[in-house]
Formats: structure tokens, C-alpha cells, sequence
């Protein structure tokens, strides 16, 4: 019997695109180049399965494209806004991401960012390097307490709570949760997390602010001009979730003006291209989306895809629909 024919849009780990070959016929990315709407309408049209990345968008017009063979989009990574899910639902394409794999990468990232924006971390490698540090002075790159600082978090999934437990057990810090519900108990017996009822009020106390919120047209520019506003002078933003979570030219206004005292990013609004204008600030850490980039976890997200597919091509229920 033919094996279904498969396409990965960008370069996966070796052990993942072995097994894969062992399953199934594959045709992979071998020059890990992004792809074209219309590769991947021809994708569609001539796979049983394409299994896209995060960056690979898949609107109503890719969506559309007719003779479609392709019945499942087996995506490599948690984050599904990159795809029309109501167009794919009804056209009855199967959707799947990779949960719960990639927490503790993640909240890493968004704590190293913390980390590198309040003691200016970037700055002082770039210093070092271009041979423009003078030596020690007692006021030299004067920079951000982290130990005992306030943490507010928006969003309070797996990868927020993740960031929180390092946050507070590890460098003491009070934590802040903004969601439209509470939280479990246990979670805010843990960290003893205090809710607040607005982003707004969050963005007040708050030392250091941390977006965990999925992207798309509700979270679209949920941190603009306004709420930048509400933020302290000596406050650090943070952003490990989507890049157009954030307002970009706010941001920068804010950055330029000394509105607020630096900022994390490891996402952007236009990925992979990032405003020349953000790039010339020194007070802001800049990561090129390293968030789940450890071999570990990129591993195990590709065998929850391998997962999915498993269970998509044998009738059972997806794992991770």
C-alpha cells in the first residue's frame, strides 16, 4: 500500500525527519528557505498532509486553492493563528499543534530576556566587543534590581505560570497574573500571585511586564501608545508570545523617549525583519524567536507531530486537535 505523502515546510531535527521517512513518503525542505503562497497551494494539491511551522501563514487564500488533497495541517508548534482556522474547519482540514513540550524552553527565553533588558545585558556585550569599555566605575551601566521586583504577567497559561515559578522561587520576585478568570488555587498558593482586575492596573505596579497571550485579531496591538502610558519609567516589557501583540512604532516611541526603561523581544510584527529603528536602541535585547530552541524540545515537538499524523492516518483521535 502507498504510504501518504507528507511535506514539511522547514528543516526539523535529523531524528524527527528519520522517523518520518521511516513512516511515510516525505518530501522536506532540504534548503530550509521560507515558502511561497503558491508552494503552498501546490502543497496542498498535492500532499495528504503539510506540516507547517509557526511563520508559515495559511489565510482563506492559500485555504481556497481547489483540488485540494491535503486533509490535515500537522503544525509544528503550539501558536495556531498563522492558519485560518474557521476557512480549514469548513473545508474539514484537521488542525494539530505541539502543547505542553515547549513550556519550560519558552519561559526560559522570557526569563533570559528579563534577565539581559534589566542589567543591560546586550548593551554591555556590544560594549565588550567593540572594544569601547573604559573598565570599572562605580557608575558605569548602572542598570535594574531583578531579586524582590514585581513580575506581571499577561496571559496566565502553562508558559506564564512556568516563568512565574522561576520568577518567585528563583529570584524572589512578587508575582501579578492578568486573565479574564482566576487562576487554579493551588497556582496562587505557589507563587502567591495577586490577580488584577485590568491590564491597565497590571501595567502600574508592575516592574517587569511579561505578554503570554496568543496572537491574532483580539490581542492584535493589546500593548499600543495607551497602555505603554500606564507603564513605569523604570518598568521592562517582555515578549516571548507574538509579535503583533505589541504596537512595534509605540514601542520604539516609548524606547527613544525614555517612556520605559528597556525591553525583552524574541518576536516581532514582520518576522524575520525587525525596524532598523529598533535595532539602533540600545535599550532593548533583541532574540531572533529563540523561545522553544533547544534540541530537546524541538525533538519532542516533532513527535507530537508525528503523533498527530500517526493518529489522522489510522482513524483515531487526534492527540493534539
Amino acid at each position: 500500500m502507498n504510504k501518504p505523502k507528507i511535506f514539511i515546510t522547514r528543516k526539523w531535527p535529523d531524528a524527527i525527519e528519520a522517523k518520518l521517512k521511516q513512516r511515510y513518503d516525505v518530501t522536506l525542505n532540504l534548503a530550509d528557505r521560507p515558502l511561497s503562497a503558491e508552494e503552498f497551494k501546490t502543497a496542498l494539491q498535492e500532499y495528504d498532509a503539510v506540516c507547517p511551522t509557526v511563520c508559515d501563514s495559511f489565510p482563506a487564500e492559500v485555504l481556497n486553492v481547489v483540488n485540494k488533497r491535503c486533509k490535515i495541517l500537522a503544525n509544528f508548534g503550539v501558536g495556531f493563528n498563522h492558519i485560518n482556522t474557521p476557512v480549514a474547519k469548513q473545508q474539514n482540514i484537521a488542525i494539530t499543534n505541539t502543547p505542553d513540550v515547549l513550556t519550560h524552553s519558552t519561559a526560559d527565553i522570557a526569563m533570559t530576556l528579563l534577565l539581559m533588558s534589566a542589567r543591560r545585558g546586550a548593551e554591555g556585550d556590544r560594549l565588550v566587543r567593540n572594544k569601547q569599555w573604559q573598565g570599572w566605575s562605580p557608575t558605569h551601566m548602572l542598570s535594574s534590581n531583578v531579586t524582590g521586583a514585581t513580575l506581571g504577567l499577561i496571559g496566565f497559561g502553562r508558559i506564564a505560570q512556568a516563568m512565574a515559578r522561576k520568577a518567585h522561587h528563583g529570584f524572589d520576585m512578587n508575582i501579578l497574573y492578568f486573565k479574564p478568570s482566576p487562576a487554579e488555587e493551588y497556582v496562587i498558593d505557589d507563587l502567591q500571585a495577586t490577580r488584577c482586575e485590568t491590564i491597565e492596573e497590571l501595567l502600574q505596579k508592575a516592574d517587569f511586564v511579561s505578554l503570554h497571550c496568543p496572537g491574532g485579531d483580539a490581542t492584535r496591538h493589546l500593548i499600543n501608545a495607551d497602555r505603554l502610558n500606564y507603564m513605569q519609567p523604570s518598568a521592562h516589557l517582555i515578549n516571548t508570545a507574538r509579535g503583533d501583540v505589541i504596537d512595534t512604532q509605540a514601542l520604539i516611541n516609548a524606547l527613544k523617549n525614555k517612556q520605559i526603561a528597556g525591553a525583552g523581544l524574541d518576536v516581532y510584527e514582520a518576522e524575520p525583519n525587525v525596524p532598523d529603528e529598533l535595532l539602533a536602541l540600545d535599550n532593548v535585547s533583541l532574540l531572533p524567536h529563540l523561545g522553544s530552541a533547544t534540541l530537546a524540545t524541538r525533538i519532542a515537538m516533532g513527535e507530537k507531530v508525528l503523533s498527530n499524523l500517526d493518529a489522522h492516518f489510522s482513524g483515531k483521535p487526534l492527540p493534539n486537535e
